[in-house]
Parts: structure tokens; sequence; C-alpha cells
């Protein structure tokens, strides 16, 4: 059997049209089907997986899958932290062409030499290792890195000095109020294979087709660095006191709930609704600035003093205090919305009905180690050590969860509102974690004084007045 792992997300329209004129037709993949496992018509001996692109390296990297597609970026990212993985890039697949820039905003100057004279260059990126790398041979003075699930390019100037990020061209980030300053990857979709299973498998019936015709050209240069920063000995300016309140409002499947809170709240936010995401919306409220980035990066930016107020999940926030257990950020608003349960969840084969009788299960089977995939990592270390895992590994997932359970993963730490998605994927939950909802974030020591501090209560107050409004309807 064959083991193919293949993207989610922009990659499946073109990729499905180049698999199926190499005679490789995976049925449901080019129209966004729901289910992670797919069958490649008339190949019974091809068996496909579904993964975010980011994870698809770590997996060949594993050896659970021989063969994979994903952005060469995301390969790039595994190997310059580490770079010993069996992983071999065979070759291009001639689709998903971009480049991973470091970007500051218009005024950051022509090129990277401004960096010497910062005293702490903030670097934020979905690719923290890449962003490491960057800053090391930039021999930057001082540097942090905030590794983010997305949406970098809304993070300088306010939270960060650069970003590394990938764009198509850079016009786009242009677009965005970007400037690129250094392209250090010329990057597309790749096909790569597990070393052991290319040495010791014969996968000729997948490798021939794809391997046919003529070469796809590389990106050029491979990994590019940048020379070292010359230092500026002048006096870094120091950052100034803000005079406003900063809120940051989720994009994604929080969105809704979050602009309907808002909304009851009497909160306006031009170009932020249930619709429309701007990065930057112009809040209508005199002294209070609104950002709008990802929910799991909410509590790090509200501990690190960056944002004053933040509307995320309370899976997020638990995320982050059991990996942060003294971190001063709590809940200060539930807001009611966005109701699910974060669940354990298994194989619906699993002859169990709750987690003491699945781990006596797995005992039975004499499993040394049990596999708990997450997109809260954190979340599940401690589940697992609070119910008493014997040795267990926990994998960090950034999607696409469903389909891990059981080849890839034992358990699933996943959230669940209707149950549809697990029976539609042969999953059941045996236990619950904690019912999670959409709510406010704030630092418990905020020590905030005139302006600032009427504006920080009344956005809580409205808040909180629209949970009530909730409540009685």
């Amino acid at each position: 059997m064959i083991k193919l792992a293949l993207p989610a997300g922009d990659l499946r329209s073109p990729l499905a049209q180049l698999l199926v004129s190499c005679g490789l037709r995976v049925e449901g993949y080019g129209r966004g089907s729901r289910a992670y496992r797919l069958p490649v018509e008339g190949r019974e001996d091809v068996v496909v997986r579904v993964f975010r692109e980011k994870d698809i390296p770590i997996q060949i990297a594993l050896g659970n899958y021989d063969l994979g597609v994903c952005n060469l970026a995301w390969l790039t990212e595994m190997q310059v932290r580490f770079p010993r993985q069996p992983v071999v890039a065979l070759r291009g697949m001639g689709v998903g062409q971009c480049g991973i820039f470091a970007a500051g905003t218009d005024g950051a100057g022509d090129g990277l030499a401004h960096l010497g004279s910062m005293g702490l260059v903030r670097l934020a990126s979905e690719y923290p290792n890449l962003a490491e790398t960057f800053a090391m041979a930039a021999r930057l003075p001082a540097y942090r890195v905030q590794a983010v699930w997305g949406a970098a390019e809304a993070y300088p100037p306010e939270d960060a000095d650069l970003a590394i990020v990938a764009a198509a061209e850079e016009a786009t980030l242009r677009a965005q109020g970007l400037r690129p300053l250094f392209c250090l990857l010329d990057s597309s979709a790749w096909l790569i294979a597990n070393a052991d299973a290319l040495a010791s498998k014969d996968l000729s019936a997948v490798l021939g087709p794809l391997m046919a015709g003529a070469p796809v050209p590389g990106p050029a240069g491979g990994l590019r660095l940048p020379p070292p920063v010359p230092p500026d000995k002048r006096a870094a300016q120091p950052l100034r006191e803000r005079s406003s309140v900063r809120l940051a409002v989720p994009d994604g499947h929080q969105q809704p709930n979050a602009a309907d809170a808002l909304r009851v709240a009497g909160l306006v936010f031009d170009g932020y609704d249930e619709s429309r995401c701007v990065r930057r919306p112009v809040s209508s409220l005199v002294g209070l600035e609104v950002k709008v980035i990802r929910p799991h990066d909410m509590p790090q930016l509200v501990a690190s003093g960056e944002m004053d107020l933040a509307i995320t999940g309370r899976d997020c926030l638990m995320n982050h205090l059991y990996r942060f257990p003294s971190s001063p950020v709590a809940e200060v608003v539930d807001l009611r919305r966005g109701q699910f349960n974060l669940s354990a969840v298994v194989s619906e084969e699993l002859p169990a009905a709750s987690i003491g009788e699945a781990l006596d299960s797995w005992r039975s089977q004499q499993k040394a180690v049990l596999r708990v995939a997450a997109e809260l990592p954190d979340v599940a270390d401690h589940y697992a050590r609070s119910r008493h895992f014997w040795r267990y590994q926990v994998i960090p997932i950034a999607g696409a969860s469903e389909g891990f359970v059981p080849e890839d993963a034992d358990l699933l730490i996943e959230g669940t509102e209707t149950g549809k998605t697990l029976a539609e994927n042969r999953l059941k939950a045996i236990d619950l974690l904690f019912g999670s909802t959409t709510c406010v974030i704030a630092r418990k020591d905020v020590a905030l004084h005139g302006r600032r501090r009427r504006v920080f209560d009344e956005v809580v107050a409205a808040l909180r007045r629209s949970v009530r409004t909730v409540e009685t309807v």
C-alpha cells in the first residue's frame, strides 16, 4: 500500500487537475470533500489522506506517509531546525508559486540596515524557524520571534518590526502596507518522499506518473540568508507610551460571534462585521484601537502587554494558561456565544464509551505509547497527565484533525458542536474536557489611568451588557 499525503487549502484545485492529468484521479479531492481519507479511482494500492500543508513534512518525516505534496516553504521550515529528518524533495509540481519575504512597514527604509540601530527587533511569522534563522544570519543585536497562527502581515508596525510572510508577489505585500526587504525563498508545491520508503518500497505506481514529463523548474538558489546587519551605535528610540486602549478581535469562525456581541454592545467598527474583515477597522469609540488577528495568538499578546483586551475562545485561553500557569491573563467576560465542547475523541470502532474504558482497551493491546493529536497541544498534554496516561506523545497539528484517528493517532482532542463531522469520519467523543465559548480576556494586573482607564471600563461594561441581552432573549 502506498500512502500519499495531499494538502487542503488553496492548492487543492490546481493540484487535483494536475493529478488527473497524470492519471491519478483522487475522488472528491478537487471538490473540497469534508472527508480526509479519499480513494484513488481504479487504484486499490494507493490511499490518500488530506492534511493541512504545514503538517505534511512532519508526517513524511515520521514515516507515516510515503509521499506527499506541500509548499517547499513548509519543508524548509522543518529542515532548518531538524536537518537530519529523512525527507527528500523530488520535484516541483508547477503550482502554488510564492516567495517567503522579510517585510516591514513603508516607513522601514530601504534594505535591512536600519535594523542595526534597533534595541529589539520583533519578528512575527507562521514560519518561526525561518524567522529565527533569518535573525541569526543577520546578527541582529537583539530579537524576539512571535510565532503566530496566521495573519502575520497585520503585525507591523504596532506589534512587530518585521513579518516573515508568504506572498505570491511583492505587489501583494505592498497592497497590505508592507515593504518587501529581503526574499528568503522562492517556493512552490513540491513532491516529497520519506527517504526510507524511497529506498525500500516500490513506489513506482505513484512516482511513475508524477515524475513523468518534462522537469518542472524548481526555486532558484534554495534558502537565501541576509548578510550581517552593520551595527549602529546610536541609541535606539524608546517606545512611546500608548494613549489608547488596544482591542484584538478575531477572524475566522469566531468572527460572527464577536461581531454579534460588538453590535449588541453598541460598539461599531467600520470594516468589521459578520462578513467584512479589514485588519485595522476604525472604532466609533475615541481612544479605542482595534486590530483583527487569529484567536490563538491573543492570550500571548495580552500577557506581553501588546493588547489590553481581546475577544477569543476559552479553549485558546486555557491552552495558554496550561503552558504558562503564572500568566497574568484572565477571562473578564463570558460572551455566551460560539459554544462548543472540547472533547476526547476516538475511533468509533474502539470498544469504549469512556476514557477509562479506552485506557483499558489500549492497555490490553499493550500499546507502549499513546499518540494524542491536538490543535491545542498544551491542553492535550494537561489532559493526558490528569488522566494518568502512561507514556504518551502529543502531536501538534494545524487542522484537518478528524483524519488523524486511528491511523496516525489513538486519541484526538477536538471541538465538537453537533457531532456530525465526527460521525462522518467514523469517530466518537468519549470524554468532555470543558465547554468553550467566545470570551473577553485581559491582564489581571492591568494598570491604566485617565482616559485609557475610562475607555477600558466602557468597553468591558458594554460587552457585559451584550451578555445580559443574550440571556433575556
